[in-house]
């Protein structure tokens, strides 16, 4: 089974260090040096990384063969993706890889449809889940335990409590909020 565990950001310096958007609990494990991954797209890998670092605060790797600026910047959002055994499974509950959450579909606890999952988001104070609605539109879900009540991976979805307003739509909000000034 294949992992997505990064995406390649920006060139850093002149010496083919790029920045790395991590995508794995297990960074050490999976982006350590010697590790060789996978890409998408394809044509920009196989890639072995030579060195890592963390540099305020960001990941910086240097992939074997990429030895300047320009090769650098060449790799500019490739995604990184490690092989790992399907039997592996996070180790906490709670805990999930994004290939499981992926395409689930997304209700509210009393069973009305939200859409499904076509991206999670890994920012640094929580993921996001970006939800494709029915009608196209998206619609941002912090993966946090007061929103995401459930997530049933034998029923492929997600059960969420959401806060007003969190997928409500602009113009119900306005209708609302109008319905109550004149009452």
């Amino acid at each position: 089974m294949q992992l997505v565990v990064g995406r390649i950001g920006r060139a850093h310096g002149i010496k083919g260090d790029v920045t790395v958007e991590v995508r794995t609990d297990e960074p050490e494990l999976r982006l350590a040096p010697g590790a060789v991954l996978a890409t998408d797209p394809a044509s920009a890998g196989p890639l072995t990384i030579e060195t890592g670092r963390v540099h305020s605060g960001r990941l910086l790797l240097r992939f074997e063969g990429v030895k300047d600026r320009n090769a650098a910047e060449a790799l500019r959002n490739t995604l990184l993706i490690a092989e790992v055994d399907p039997e592996e499974l996070p180790e906490e509950e709670g805990e999930y890889y994004d290939h499981q959450l992926m395409d689930l579909d997304v209700v509210t606890a009393d069973g009305v449809e939200v859409g499904r999952i076509t991206e999670i988001s890994h920012l640094p104070a929580q993921d996001l889940f970006i939800v494709e609605r029915p009608d196209g539109s998206e619609v941002m879900i912090p993966f946090v335990e007061e929103i995401v009540a459930e997530i049933d991976l034998e029923e492929q979805r997600a059960v969420i409590t959401p806060p007003p307003g969190l997928i409500d739509d602009r113009a119900e909000i306005d209708s609302t909020r109008d319905a109550e000034a004149e009452g």
